[in-house]
């Protein structure tokens, strides 16, 4: 055949073909983003937050607590570990507070405001009369109950004031009353008021402002206009003015806001050795217990200004590892207020996190110099079992309501035990598929819409 000796057709050339374009690889930054958005929006990323975050922020406090409190200790006479038990023991009975609160359904949470606040007032009512309340540190705020332990009714306040302020605010809302300011202002804010006065009564000026803070977070929840919003804050803040003026103590720790020397007199020790202890601390501190502002030189070292001792001794990886710790609890109350359909539960939710936060932010603000120093702890942190218990109760609030979402619920049920014996009946999909392949959709639906 033509073309060809052999008398073959000449032999055709495979032609390659370009392989299809496959997807472009993706920027690492990007992926890591991706990865780390989608665990954000899992329906269990709350509840592990909350639980995860206030359990470390409770322990490194309490290794904290017998690292900075062993010097006062010795110096009263007392065992070293004397204000570590103490705080030990607050937290176990804190720790039962929580798992109760976290085990028990909303409208039981509702049933307690009235009786948390109708004791909440007594107590602190029962600090003014003589021969039951104590004064600490020239605040009339605390009351023996026997041997060594004492009780701050303030610190109850806080609790009684979110739950009963956002039990209030959910029946109007379920009413339609909040579309009128009368209603959202009364009986809120009087109330709120008359636990006001009964703190400013001791003297215990930073307690009032997270009160004032927590009637403020309430009002934002249930959305006050900006007009009614400023003018509750104009007053608020006349009234704080008002007692800052009339009060030197109060104008001096005001003056030594940013102060780097004690100054005459020594007005401002506190601050300036708090400033010290931070400064000294370096990258990674001085290692855990060798603290040397603890040795006397600054007051309330275990308390008010366990921060700048965690700076002195576990250095900024330290410190911004507490603030983290505090950042994620924040945002994971902010994400469970922001999901519920529940007004109860979003109210309430916003105002434990408003109280946490607030509080946190006004302590550490404190201690850096950025804040007067107002006298309170640092939540879940600090030593001190009356905040203790009625914070670690909260955080049980959170975690109850961040297992109470839908798509948790669902997660949750899902969940096979890793240890022990199988649960009864085998597992959820043989007892009932089609309750197993509701809770599955559910679950899937929740994070493909987190997702997006």
């Amino acid at each position: 055949m033509p073309g060809s000796r052999t008398g073959r057709p000449p032999a055709r050339r495979a032609v390659r073909r370009p392989a299809a374009p496959g997807p472009a690889p993706q920027n690492p930054v990007v992926r890591l983003h991706t990865r780390l958005q989608r665990a954000w929006d899992r329906p269990l990323t709350a509840y592990y937050l909350i639980l995860g975050g206030s359990a470390l922020i409770t322990v490194l406090g309490l290794v904290m607590v017998y690292s900075a409190s062993q010097i006062t200790a010795l110096q009263l006479s007392l065992p070293g570990s004397y204000f570590f038990r103490k705080q030990f023991l607050a937290a176990a009975i804190g720790a039962g507070l929580l798992l109760a609160a976290m085990r028990m359904p909303v409208r039981l949470h509702r049933a307690l405001a009235y009786p948390i606040l109708a004791g909440a007032v007594f107590l602190m009512a029962l600090v003014q009369v003589p021969g039951i309340g104590r004064s600490v540190n020239g605040n009339q705020n605390w009351i023996s109950v026997g041997g060594p332990f004492q009780l701050q009714p303030s610190e109850f306040g806080k609790l009684a004031l979110v739950l009963w302020g956002a039990d209030l605010l959910a029946r109007k809302q379920d009413k339609r009353m909040l579309t009128q300011w009368k209603h959202m202002l009364v009986p809120l804010v009087p109330v709120a008021f008359m636990l006001l006065g009964l703190i400013m009564l001791g003297g215990d000026m930073g307690t009032a402002i997270i009160l004032t803070a927590i009637l403020f977070g309430l009002l934002w929840l249930a959305g006050a206009p900006t007009r009614m919003f400023a003018g509750v804050l104009s007053v608020a803040a006349l009234l704080g003015v008002i007692l800052i003026k009339t009060n030197p103590n109060r104008m001096a720790r005001l003056a030594c806001i940013g102060a780097t020397d004690p100054g005459p007199g020594d007005s401002c020790w506190q601050a300036v050795h708090g400033i010290y202890a931070l400064a000294s601390g370096g990258l990674f501190g001085s290692g855990l217990g060798a603290s040397v502002e603890k040795w006397g030189q600054l007051p309330e070292a275990h308390t008010d200004f366990i921060f700048a001792i965690t700076g002195e001794e576990l250095g900024l990886a330290g410190t911004l590892s507490v603030l983290a710790l505090f950042a994620a609890l924040g945002y994971a109350g902010i994400r469970v207020a922001g999901r519920t359909e529940d007004p109860f539960v979003r109210y309430a939710a916003g105002g434990v996190t408003t109280w946490i936060t607030a509080q946190a932010v006004i302590n550490i603000g404190a201690v850096l110099g950025l804040l007067p120093i107002a006298g309170v702890p640092l939540p879940l942190f600090s030593y001190g079992g009356s905040a203790l218990l009625p914070t670690m109760f909260a955080i049980g609030l959170l975690i109850a309501f961040a297992r109470d979402e839908p798509a948790a619920r669902a997660a949750l049920a899902m969940r096979q035990p890793r240890f022990g014996r199988k649960r009864p009946g085998g597992t959820p999909s043989k007892r009932n598929p089609r309750r197993w392949n509701t809770m599955r959709r559910r679950a899937s639906a929740a994070r493909s819409s987190g997702e997006r």
